[in-house]
């Protein structure tokens, strides 16, 4: 799950102020235990010191340190039961001057070996939609939240049913590759195809937002700034080009948003391709969006990317009227 760096470091920053807000709680309690029985600090002070006081002092000597550990670990066996005894008798627990760290797995540390703790991973995923909802709004653009009402349920006899059922049919389609999203799932990508101010990029938010709580690593970006990073990665017109374009070819899901609105050349068709066939290379999941037909993008693009849309992925139409329009009409 390759998550953009500025997320991991986000991330990270958070989870250490987390941890350090759990020592700092922590040294409050126990500084307040230790007020209350003073007898507990010195029993501390006690345990931190004979082992390696009686270590020493043998080493110092030259003689066996055997029978002074052995002598120091009889002694902190009694000063842990004293300790055990004072916490009940003043209605503490048996832990409560031992740290816990939040995440048991990594001590907090966000990793465990090389491998990304989940605690980070969910941070992680929780930095990614904010980063989202900057470009996506994802307050309020949900699966819940879509509303059908705006589709109408008249019978069109150029799409074979109403613009309703389409709908809820194009629904359906966007929440199940959404919910099943990781799960060894066969699902093909999605193409969304309709006229602009039908619900694509609300569904593609919608999938967007239960792909990253999952802890999946998701990037979202116009076809324009995508095309435009690969351009400036070819000619080495940007130090971060680079980087954004490993982003677009190795995170989970790329959601490539109104493809066609970009202007036409070599390079964007290639650019294109490349983005498309490495993806499908590597099995990694792609929602793209457009207000192009699938037979638009035969005319558009190359054959390749042409065979590779119509093959590998679902194709989901749109269709009703401008959404932005009769929410206007109805304030």
């Amino acid at each position: 799950m390759p998550y953009d760096s500025s997320v991991i470091r986000s991330a990270t920053e958070e989870l250490n102020e987390q941890a350090r807000r759990n020592r700092s709680a922590f040294e409050r309690r126990r500084q307040q235990i230790y007020t209350r029985v003073p007898r507990l600090r010195e029993i501390d002070r006690q345990l931190s010191q004979t082992i390696r006081t009686a270590a020493h002092t043998a080493l110092q000597k030259g003689i066996d340190p055997s029978p002074a550990l052995a002598r120091a670990k009889e002694q902190n066996l009694s000063l842990q039961q004293e300790r055990r005894e004072l916490l009940s008798q003043y209605g503490y627990p048996e832990d409560a001057l031992t740290y816990q760290p939040l995440c048991s797995l990594c001590s907090d540390r966000g990793w465990r070996g090389s491998e990304m703790c989940q605690c980070l991973r969910t941070l992680c995923g929780q930095e990614q939609i904010k980063q989202l909802s900057s470009m996506l709004n994802l307050g309020n653009q949900s699966f819940d939240t879509f509303d059908l009402s705006y589709y109408s349920p008249l019978y069109d006899a150029t799409i074979g049913s109403s613009p309703r059922s389409a709908m809820e049919f194009a629904l359906d389609i966007c929440f199940t590759f959404a919910d099943k999203f990781g799960r060894n799932s066969v699902t093909k990508n999605l193409f969304l195809t309709g006229a602009p101010g039908l619900g694509k990029t609300f569904l593609s938010a919608s999938i967007a937002r239960v792909v990253s709580e999952k802890g999946y690593s998701v990037v979202y970006d116009s076809a324009v700034n995508v095309f435009n990073r690969f351009e400036a990665q070819r000619f080495n017109r940007d130090n971060q080009a680079g980087a954004d374009v490993e982003r677009y070819l190795s995170c989970d899901l790329m959601i490539l948003d109104d493809l066609g609105s970009e202007m036409s050349s070599p390079m964007t068709q290639a650019s294109l391709y490349q983005l498309v066939n490495s993806r499908l290379l590597s099995d990694r999941r792609t929602v793209i969006s457009s207000n192009l037909s699938l037979d638009d993008v035969g005319h558009r693009y190359s054959p390749q990317v042409y065979s590779r849309l119509a093959g590998e992925y679902i194709k989901v139409s749109f269709y009703g009227e401008d959404i932005r329009r009769q929410k206007k009409e109805r304030r």
